[in-house]
């Protein structure tokens, strides 16, 4: 092939609709070579996850058939990128790379290097986003640590999706060796054990239709219901978290498919619902825009006083949680769940890490990696967004005296424990009048723990530990 081809380094874009950085290397006119780099850091860190990987690889043989359905291929490389493009843009003559931008510390430091460092134009794109990190702020020029008056101006500049089906003219270069998509085991892993929802972009288009039709109308009274994400006849929640990680969706497809949706209706509840869900999509780009603003928050407190708190070193209290194990039957769920899907439910989330750092004072950074290694959709930003909003050491978050009684939150967000019941089958015959405490009961399941821990009691020390540091 005579002409010089252009580059798309995919990362966290692994659609072809949609796609910024895509659409403006098809506008050249030249023809794109699509590439995917497997950087060993990430791979080997302690951040890394199998069932993520597992979820990564099979979204990327599903995006390697549809490039070659128009004519493409996907080449895949292993390797630090930093070394493996300029390697690809000297063999292959390409004359210009474009990429969207991930805007973890770690990626933009690689990014810049990068660029700086490649003798071809850079192309970079704001596309995981609808407003760029550090875009959104104060009229001083500060940025906001509080969600609402973010979120007001966030809603006030939202970008509209690309409609244009760039695809239809476009061309693609080959090299003769492409490679392929990997497996775990050729990176080094086991299989996981975790059951891997299909990973495609028509996979989240379906979703996305899904959700849409009718369960967003009724999100905000059944979101918090914990059996409803077993079951998605019931209004929950929109399953979408992985595709989003990874970009099988781009957020301007899915905030302006709600709008459609909000515009589409008349009812104040169903109004309401679809609200209170677009306010989930802009806390994802608030944690981002506080990751911007203040990069001290990967490994350290947003409120850097609660780096003084005597957090407690207890690993068998700590792998009882991770294994679920605890002797609190939702806790106990919710983690099993992590495990068994790599998705838990966003009430479970907050009750968990609630239960990790004021019931058992254990350091918020434990169970923010531990997400990291099993959830599907962990994200650097939103996931250590949520850790410390839990541990009340965040942007906005709890207070640090608001500590959840996990049995309360079990009573009121599973009363019949259709969750519990679906991830502990220890506890499958218990009645529903002890489910919630089976220690309670004269003769309890023999398989299952009494508490780790009594919580009035946990509750006060973890009282006394946070108020030592106010």
């Amino acid at each position: 092939m005579n002409d010089a081809p252009v580059i798309h380094w995919f990362r966290r874009d692994l659609r072809l609709h949609d796609n910024l950085a895509l659409e403006a290397a098809f506008h050249t006119g030249a023809p794109i070579l699509p590439i995917f780099i497997f950087d060993p850091a990430i791979l080997k860190s302690d951040w890394s996850g199998v069932p993520r990987l597992a979820f990564l690889l099979q979204a990327l043989n599903s995006l390697d058939q549809v490039l070659q359905i128009w004519g493409g291929k996907l080449l895949v490389r292993i390797g630090d990128p930093r070394h493996v493009l300029p390697m690809i843009i000297q063999e292959t003559g390409a004359t210009k790379l474009f990429f969207n931008k991930d805007y973890s510390p770690f990626a933009e430091k690689r990014d810049q290097q990068i660029v700086e460092s490649v003798n071809i134009a850079v192309a970079t794109f704001d596309d995981a986003v609808l407003q760029t990190p550090g875009t959104v702020i104060k009229a001083d020029g500060e940025p906001y640590t509080v969600f609402t008056p973010f979120k007001r101006q966030w809603l006030a500049h939202a970008k509209t999706p690309i409609t244009e089906n760039y695809l239809a003219g476009g061309r693609f270069y080959c090299l003769d060796d492409m490679g392929h998509v990997p497996s775990l085991k050729d990176l080094g892993f086991g299989q996981s054990e975790t059951e891997i929802p299909e990973a495609s972009e028509q996979k989240a288009a379906d979703l996305l239709h899904h959700f849409m039709q009718k369960t967003i109308q009724e999100y905000a009274e059944q979101r918090n219901i914990l059996a409803a994400d077993r079951n998605q006849s019931q209004a929950g929640t929109s399953y979408l978290s992985p595709y989003f990680r990874f970009g099988l969706l781009s957020p301007r497809q899915v905030y302006w498919a709600a709008r459609r949706a909000y515009s589409d209706i008349t009812s104040p509840v169903a109004k309401e619902s679809i609200e209170t869900w677009v306010s989930e999509l802009v806390w994802r780009e608030f944690y981002m825009h506080i990751l911007h603003f203040f990069p001290h928050v990967i490994g350290g407190s947003f409120q850097r006083k609660y780096d003084r708190l005597a957090w407690r070193y207890v690993p068998d209290e700590l792998a009882a949680w991770q294994a679920g194990m605890t002797g609190y039957p939702v806790v106990d769920a919710a983690m099993r769940q992590l495990k068994a899907i790599g998705w838990m439910h966003n009430r479970a989330r907050m009750i968990v890490a609630s239960f990790l750092t004021k019931d058992l004072l254990i350091d918020w950074r434990e169970g923010e990696r531990h997400f990291m290694q099993w959830l599907i959709d962990g994200d650097p930003a939103a996931n250590n967004g949520g850790w410390q909003w839990a541990a009340g050491t965040g942007t906005d978050a709890q207070p640090y005296f608001r500590i959840f009684n996990p049995q309360a939150q079990s009573e009121k967000f599973d009363p019949e424990g259709v969750y519990i019941r679906c991830w502990l089958p220890e506890l499958r015959d218990v009645p529903t009048q002890f489910i919630h405490a089976p220690h309670l009961m004269s003769n309890p399941p023999g398989d299952y723990p009494a508490p780790i821990v009594e919580h009035a009691l946990a509750r006060r020390r973890a009282l006394i530990a946070y108020q030592s540091v106010k």
